[in-house]
């Protein structure tokens, strides 16, 4: 028993994330204090909740976590430094504040792959370097740029101490996989300790519960399949590489979405309240709208700080499109240092470019049931298959996945599918089955939840809880968008 408390609160763990036992061991030891260090003091509270935060990027990262109270540092102080400057230095400051910022997340996440396109440039042959990619270095490492910026543009002028700057870039909740958050929504919360109302806790409690069910009971479950498939589509029939592709297309949803609903569930418990990350993104009719509802706090990012300042829609159509392409280019490029990333990111981008340019158009026709059957089969097909280029590990692999399910397609294969993966297709129609509810639907059972007695809550977690343990694969399975 000593052992294992020693290991817990010592040792790194690659397992270590909101889904594992030992973190909800000792999440529900901090909470316990939290409760009632929260009502004593603002400043215990932060220190005590940064400390927290500084032991659960030790956990997941080793030593590697020490980047981020150096980033926390660095930013906070440059930052105020830019500040107070002058008009004419403020701008040179901002971009060195940036650059600095995003320093250790160019070393660290495309080292290897800027050494690759100089060896296919130069016809050299450097070695790739032994590094291991921060968990989590994207998202604060945005966050501190998203401060940084606003401060310069003026839309943050609030003084912030060093210990909330901490507390905002180190909030353990956002720190593997976001929501990317800004100053503007975490700082003003944490100045003035909102009273935390049963509305919070319980939101907070449904949250978690529908993340678990998204992760830990249906992306988890349906991931081993589709790993399979997609490392050796041409071992399978077309049937059965198209069911890989509609678990995968579902498996990212219900991973990310269900890491999101339980980073801003468990934030509402500590009295902080985020911003939604996804908006039922199948249920899109177009591309545009997708990324509207699809990783919103990314997709809003990248819209201030890269589209926007490259010109947005300000300066003609045709300059507008290239704005559109060249933000998901980049895009496609944070979520990874591969071809295969921008690759997915050229296709977002040239689709958007080609709906934005058609939209005159598109416009003159009526809107009737039929029209928007065929937009959302479009648009979930199309973005069905770019999720191939996304999950496959080369391009021969998206060959091998696409030319199976053209060529060797056939629908004599659904019975024997269904009676050999039973389980499987009940997990996915699950999954598509609360995805395709209507959001007021969803709104008014968590209002019921919310209402519900004691008994029945308790009833509720214990039946999900039991779900997740009687279906948990043996392995946990890392968030996704915890490697970006």
């Amino acid at each position: 028993m000593l052992d294992f408390l020693f290991n817990l609160f010592t040792e790194p763990d690659k397992s270590w994330s909101f889904v594992s036992i030992p973190f909800a061991v000792v999440f529900v030891l901090f909470f316990v204090l939290y409760i009632f260090i929260r009502q004593s003091s603002k400043t215990m509270m932060l220190a005590y909740t940064v400390a927290f935060s500084l032991f659960f990027a030790y956990k997941a990262n080793g030593v590697l976590m020490l980047l981020l109270p150096a980033t926390v540092v660095i930013s906070y102080y440059l930052t105020r430094l830019m500040a107070e400057k002058e008009d004419t230095e403020r701008k040179c400051w901002m971009w060195i504040t940036v650059l600095i910022d995003l320093a250790p997340l160019v070393y660290y996440k495309y080292t290897n792959f800027l050494i690759e396109i100089f060896n296919e440039m130069t016809a050299t042959n450097f070695a790739p370097l032994s590094i291991i990619l921060p968990i989590g270095i994207s998202f604060y490492t945005f966050q501190a740029i998203s401060y940084t910026v606003d401060v310069y543009k003026g839309r943050f002028d609030e003084e912030v101490s060093l210990l909330e700057y901490f507390f905002y870039l180190t909030f353990f909740p956002l720190l593997i996989a976001g929501p990317i958050t800004r100053a503007e929504t975490l700082i003003p919360q944490i100045k003035h300790r909102y009273h935390i109302g049963d509305e919070m806790v319980y939101t907070g409690l449904w949250l978690i519960m529908s993340g678990l069910i998204k992760k830990a009971l249906i992306a988890d479950y349906i991931a081993q399949y589709n790993n399979w498939i997609f490392d050796d589509p041409t071992a399978y029939s077309g049937f059965e590489c198209l069911m890989g592709s509609l678990g995968y297309t579902l498996q990212i949803y219900c991973d990310f979405s269900g890491y999101s609903d339980i980073s801003i569930g468990i934030a509402s418990l500590l009295g902080i309240q985020l911003k939604e990350n996804f908006n039922y993104p199948y249920q899109s009719l177009n591309l545009q709208e997708f990324w509207r509802r699809w990783h919103i706090s990314l997709s809003t990012w990248f819209r201030d700080y890269v589209y926007i300042p490259l010109g947005g829609n300000r300066k003609g159509s045709w300059r507008t499109y290239l704005n559109n392409f060249i933000t998901m280019l980049v895009a496609g490029l944070w979520h990874g240092a591969s071809w295969m990333f921008v690759i997915w990111g050229a296709l977002h981008g040239l689709v958007l470019v080609i709906h934005k340019a058609c939209k005159p158009w598109l416009d003159r026709i009526p809107n009737t049931w039929y029209v928007k059957l065929a937009s959302f089969v479009l648009t979930f097909s199309f973005v069905n298959v770019a999720w191939i280029f996304f999950r496959a590990h080369d391009l021969q692999t998206v060959a091998d996945m696409i030319r199976t399910m053209v060529c060797d397609f056939s629908i004599d294969y659904f019975v024997p599918f269904v009676e050999t993966r039973t389980m499987w297709v009940v997990f996915v129609v699950l999954g598509y089955g609360l995805h395709a509810m209507r959001k007021n639907h969803v709104d008014r059972l968590k209002s019921l939840y919310i209402d519900s007695p004691y008994t029945l809550k308790l009833l509720l977690l214990f039946i999900v809880l039991q779900f997740v343990i009687n279906f948990r694969q043996s392995d946990i399975q890392p968030f996704i968008y915890a490697q970006f």
